[in-house]
């Protein structure tokens, strides 16, 4: 990962200063986010697999008091989107963290899995489906927030703070 990381940056740099791009730019891109996309899918085997379609508007009190599960493991999108769940949406959420999301209660809202209220739609993560779906977007702190968590689950262009953050988050995995 530290090695796509590095060579997306070496990417941008040159495309920051090639005045005449080419169509090998745009393969140059594709290619590694191809990549990205395949080191993702290796490390991270049971992420969500993105769905198609539109993000409804929700009312946030018809969320309250609620319990929100998730899968067990400590990732980003889950993290995050567990805090936004709490400090936005609902004020005394219950969390449950799932060994196995088969075995969840219908009446739990999912989220961050295959089946879930809430995951990712489109080139969306689920914190981000889940600002979109409560109208946050206005929010300026959570949409840099936002290029954060999407950056370190699902890759994109590079955030100054992700390898710190990505490497607070690993040490924290292993305790």
């Amino acid at each position: 990962r530290r090695r796509l990381r590095k060579l997306q940056r070496d990417s941008a740099a040159l495309a920051a200063i090639d005045y005449f791009p080419a169509v090998s730019q745009k393969e140059a891109a594709a290619a590694l986010a191809g990549a990205e996309g395949a080191i993702n899918r290796w490390f991270s085997p049971e992420e969500p697999a993105t769905r198609a379609g539109a993000i409804a508007r929700l009312d946030p009190a018809a969320f309250h008091g609620r319990t929100w599960a998730t899968r067990a493991g400590l990732w980003v999108d889950r993290v995050a989107s567990a805090w936004l769940i709490q400090r936005f949406i609902d004020p005394q959420p219950r969390f449950v963290w799932l060994k196995k999301v088969a075995a969840r209660s219908a009446k739990v809202v999912g989220f961050d899995f295959d089946g879930a209220t809430f995951t990712h739609i489109g080139e969306r993560v689920t914190f981000e489906v889940l600002i979109a779906s409560f109208g946050l977007e206005s929010d300026p702190g959570l949409t840099r927030l936002a290029e954060l968590v999407h950056y370190l689950d699902a890759g994109g262009p590079p955030v100054a703070e992700g390898a710190g953050f990505e490497a607070i988050l690993a040490g924290c995995r292993q305790h």
